[in-house]
Parts: C-alpha cells; structure tokens; sequence
C-alpha cells in the first residue's frame, strides 16, 4: 500500500511540475508575429 501512494504522489508531482511548466511558457514567452507567404503550386492535370 505504501507503494502505491508513492506512486501516486510522484505522479501528481510530475503533472504538477509539467503544469506549471504549460502556465510559464504561456505567460512569460511572447510570439513574435512576421509576415508568412506560401506558393501553391498550380493544379494543371484538370
């Protein structure tokens, strides 16, 4: 029984850690916009 709360425990703790690791980049890190441009090829088989 032990066992299984230390793994439960370790689990909660990793998904808090992997939370709170989400919310930093969220909130700390600023995307910085730029112009994008794509070609798309012409379809001519039609």
């Amino acid at each position: 029984m032990p066992s299984t709360f230390r793994l439960l425990r370790n689990l909660l703790l990793l998904a808090a850690l992997v939370w709170a690791g989400l919310w930093a980049l969220a909130t700390f890190v600023e995307p910085t916009p730029r112009e994008m441009s794509v070609t798309v090829p012409i379809d001519v088989d039609r």
